[in-house]
């Protein structure tokens, strides 16, 4: 219990330290929502018209940096975010979840592949070391992983959807088709999301492989490992549950983390396959000047990714009696 309270502490405070860089942040920039959405239109507007904008926006000029300080927390405790500029006069909340069950099931899927997949194979490889997955799958892997990735994705397109044409180019779903939970609409989203899923896969499995073949290999050399030998326990037990749950503790934070970077998207890939993720909105709101979108997105990205920590520590202490002894 005292560990989760540390734990939660530091994230409190550091939760407060992100909300309130959030709100400072566009604060010290020139302008405000209002008059970049002005500026889209040079000129073309009344210039009467800058008042109801900032009303619109909840622009509060009259009230003091405080006051809009309270205001925004109290804002924040009731989910809402302002306005979207480039969505105009659609809320920032409703735009954030057009794209983030795009982000969510692609990312998380392949996230969770990559580690599964990079966990195992990296396990047999440090359990058969000098064998052939060992000589051949790590190099392989982490030679595929330092690849850059739009050129990987790009190398993708071209073989598989312009020159074999198996696979669309890129975006969620066919064009012209309706978003609606339907078989039809399913299978269009998974196969539209087969190539950035094997081009992620392939850009990121390497780090796990590598990262968990080294802690197996210094976990393998521990006296509690070569006594389970001297017992005469099955090797299968060995490796997974005495070598294989000690030297997965380390990737459980990283693991965590890239969880938590999910909300985040990955640009790039959106990029490349035009895929209607958060990435992709990440991008265009900086290049609209959408400053509560913006906001938005790097607040839940905050959220995300210090909660997934929070969740990587407890487990952490609760797979090593070690950690909770030292508290």
């Amino acid at each position: 219990m005292r560990t989760i309270l540390r734990r939660a502490e530091f994230f409190v405070l550091t939760l407060w330290a992100a909300i309130t860089l959030n709100f400072a942040l566009p604060r010290m920039m020139p302008g405000n929502p209002a008059e970049a959405m002005m500026a889209h239109y040079q000129g073309k507007l009344n210039p009467t018209a800058m008042h109801a904008l900032e009303v619109a926006f909840g622009i509060k000029t009259n009230q003091s940096i405080w006051q809009q300080y309270i205001q925004y927390l109290g804002d924040l405790a009731q989910f809402k975010f302002g306005i979207s500029i480039s969505h105009f006069p659609t809320p920032v909340g409703e735009v954030v979840m057009q794209a983030l069950p795009w982000t969510l099931a692609l990312a998380g899927v392949t996230t969770v592949i990559s580690f599964a997949l990079g966990t195992i194979v990296g396990m047999i490889a440090a359990w058969r070391r000098g064998g052939v997955a060992d000589s051949l799958l790590p190099p392989v892997f982490v030679v595929v992983s330092a690849l850059p990735y739009f050129w990987l994705g790009l190398m993708c397109i071209f073989f598989f959807s312009l020159t074999l044409h198996w696979l669309p180019l890129g975006f969620g779903y066919d064009e012209g088709a309706s978003i609606q939970l339907t078989w039809s609409f399913v299978r269009q989203a998974i196969v539209h999301a087969i190539l950035p899923a094997f081009t992620i896969i392939l850009t990121s499995i390497g780090g796990w492989i590598l990262t968990m073949r080294n802690n197996m290999i210094v976990t393998l050399s521990e006296d509690y490992v070569r006594m389970a030998r001297a017992k005469g326990l099955h090797p299968l037990r060995i490796m997974i549950q005495y070598a294989g749950r000690n030297a997965i503790l380390p990737n459980i934070t990283g693991f965590a983390m890239s969880l938590g970077f999910i909300v985040s998207g990955l640009l790039l890939t959106e990029i490349v396959f035009t895929y209607p993720g958060v990435g992709y909105m990440f991008l265009q709101a900086v290049n609209e000047e959408d400053y509560p979108l913006m906001q938005a997105l790097f607040l839940m990205v905050t959220v995300a990714v210090l909660g997934a920590i929070l969740v990587a520590d407890i487990v952490n202490a609760w797979l090593d009696p070690r950690i909770r002894s030292s508290q």
